[in-house]
């Protein structure tokens, strides 16, 4: 039994989040952390809500709230979104605990203590029309690299270059829209990420079975231009960890609060720490899973995320954890994605463009959403979500293929035999050359599952889906029926176990469906198949199920322009 550690990039407080955060990290996330989990591993899943900075204070002024009670208001809707999308999270946590206020000025201190905190005072951008400094997220501009017009201070979501306040091309605030800007000095905290690029870099280079595109943004931050730079780690800002604290190896921070890209990631453990707390478990509990010297150098630690997040889980994170020179868990492999875009656009939180979690949920249930989003994951290259192609997906895939065939089996064998698991004989040349496909078919698909390859395990299993709905039309027990009623019963015998086999398969991916499924097969019985003839004699002859409802509906044409319609505009 391994032990595996997987967190998702943690989504922020600011409202609720859209298809492509989901598909960018949570959900395949999830599909992994199920998966593992049948294969019987131990596995600890965890996410959180990112609840510090700027983004967090203007939403709950634009709610008219107390930013603390806006962020444990927000929590509770994403974690209601997350259950109602099945995410398996051990623990979701908020960056806002006091664990990880406790474990970001423990690192704090550790950082200031090994020499690679540097205080620096600068000129930053300060609004006169907000009568605030702006953090570098909050000054949008034009992108001097790719000329994209809604390019943010830190970084261009568009071409993924980093960037400062002022490299932007007639900057404005992201809060008022006022350019009635200026430079003034104030002190702030940076991390001495240039003093630790060459183990940075040596530490990127030995994962070497790293996807390409996790790679290529990881050294081109580290190498391109002037290469790594020295990042500030705090604000001026009331919200957040306080950057002056007991023991802190510095003065004059009050009114400082650390900034979130330093505190968010460390939150994966705090979130941990989070979870032993909630079951009553003392520290060692949690850092069997995060300190090297107490359990955690054999768990294998993966982390999920869409591409704009990579260079903080490669270079800063890292550089965090490193510096502290503390035995704490590194990550071992970064599975990233890149941007699923919205009919002919981007889907994007801050402009509110494209379908959002609690929408989705609204007008179909969460397996729909699972099925294509995983199915057309954007691992390779930027995907698109389409509504005709998400209304072919579900018809196709869903209802004709694995409804279908769980449909026609069960009714068919109620209508011969009724609803026990039929006796029989022998099934004949095709159930053996069913077996020896979905014996190569089903190896396959743990491969691709355990190498996080989203979309060819998807393309796999609705392919082991395939199989059972041809062998079901070429052998045609209904036919088979009228001159040899048991060797149709074995037929039928062997689709029912089919039924079961395909609910554990499918269980990362749909897992209401599987548990439909198995429901309707009369048994609880999960455990993944071994060889496939086994596998197709778990249900005995004589053993009682039920016909289900229908498994997957089919979306209509007049539902499909009727969400096309409803979701072109821009969510308010």
């Amino acid at each position: 039994m391994a032990r595996i550690l997987i967190t998702s990039a943690i989504p922020y407080i600011n409202g609720i989040k859209h298809l492509g955060n989901l598909v960018g990290s949570q959900l395949p996330a999830d599909l992994y952390a199920r998966y593992m989990r049948m294969r019987g591993n131990e596995v600890m899943f965890i996410c959180a809500t990112d609840e510090h900075g700027t983004p967090a204070e203007l939403a709950a002024a634009k709610a008219g709230k107390p930013v603390a009670e806006y962020c444990a208001e927000m929590h509770g809707v994403q974690a209601e979104i997350a259950r109602g999308f099945r995410l398996s999270f051990d623990h979701f946590g908020r960056s806002s605990s006091a664990r990880n206020h406790r474990l970001t000025q423990h690192f704090a201190r550790r950082l200031g203590e090994q020499g690679l905190i540097a205080e620096v005072v600068e000129k930053q951008m300060f609004s006169r029309a907000d009568d605030r400094f702006l953090p570098d997220r909050y000054i949008e501009g034009t992108c001097p690299n790719c000329g994209y017009d809604r390019a943010r201070g830190d970084q261009c979501e568009n071409c993924t270059k980093q960037l400062d306040p002022t490299d932007l091309i007639n900057p404005r605030s992201a809060v008022s829209g006022s350019t009635d800007l200026e430079l003034r000095e104030t002190k702030h905290l940076y991390l001495r990420q240039r003093v630790l690029k060459e183990r940075l870099a040596e530490w990127i280079d030995s994962k070497t079975g790293w996807p390409v595109l996790t790679t290529s943004i990881a050294k081109k931050w580290l190498n391109d231009g002037e290469g790594l730079q020295d990042r500030g780690i705090t604000r001026d800002l009331a919200w957040g960890v306080p950057a002056q604290f007991a023991g802190a190896p510095w003065q004059g921070m009050e009114g400082k609060v650390f900034y979130v890209w330093f505190d968010a990631p460390i939150e994966y453990i705090a979130g941990t720490a989070e979870w032993a707390d909630a079951h009553g478990l003392d520290d060692a509990a949690w850092e069997r899973w995060w300190r090297t010297d107490k359990g955690a150098h054999d768990v294998t630690y993966v982390q999920f995320m869409g591409k704009d997040n990579v260079p903080f889980h490669t270079l800063s994170f890292p550089a965090t954890i490193i510096g502290s020179d503390e035995p704490w868990k590194l990550v071992d492999y970064i599975k990233s994605f890149n941007y699923l875009n919205y009919d002919g656009g981007q889907f994007s939180t801050s402009q509110g463009r494209g379908v959002f979690m609690d929408q989705a949920l609204s007008i179909l249930p969460a397996d729909y959403w699972r099925w294509w989003l995983l199915s057309h994951a954007p691992e390779n290259s930027d995907s698109e979500f389409t509504w005709e192609n998400f209304q072919a997906s579900v018809n196709k895939d869903l209802a004709d293929v694995l409804g279908n065939f769980v449909s026609r089996v069960t009714k068919f064998c109620r209508s011969k035999f009724g609803e026990l698991v039929p006796e029989g004989g022998q099934t004949g040349e095709r159930a053996a050359a069913l077996i020896a496909e979905l014996e190569t078919r089903v190896r396959a698909y743990e491969g691709h599952m355990e190498a996080m390859e989203v979309r060819k395990a998807a393309a796999e299993l609705r392919a082991i889906w395939v199989a059972g709905n041809e062998y079901l039309q070429s052998a045609a027990p209904w036919t088979v029926f009228k001159e040899d009623p048991e060797r149709a019963a074995a037929m039928t015998r062997l689709g029912l176990n089919l039924v079961r086999l395909y609910a554990v398969l499918s269980e990362p991916f749909i897992p209401d469906a599987s548990a439909r499924m198995l429901a309707a097969m009369g048994t609880d019985d999960r455990s993944w198949p071994g060889p496939i003839a086994e596998a197709l004699s778990v249900l005995p002859a004589g053993h009682a199920f039920e016909t289900p409802e229908v498994l997957f509906r089919k979306i209509a044409d007049e539902e499909r322009e009727d969400w096309q319609k409803r979701f072109a505009g821009v969510r308010t």
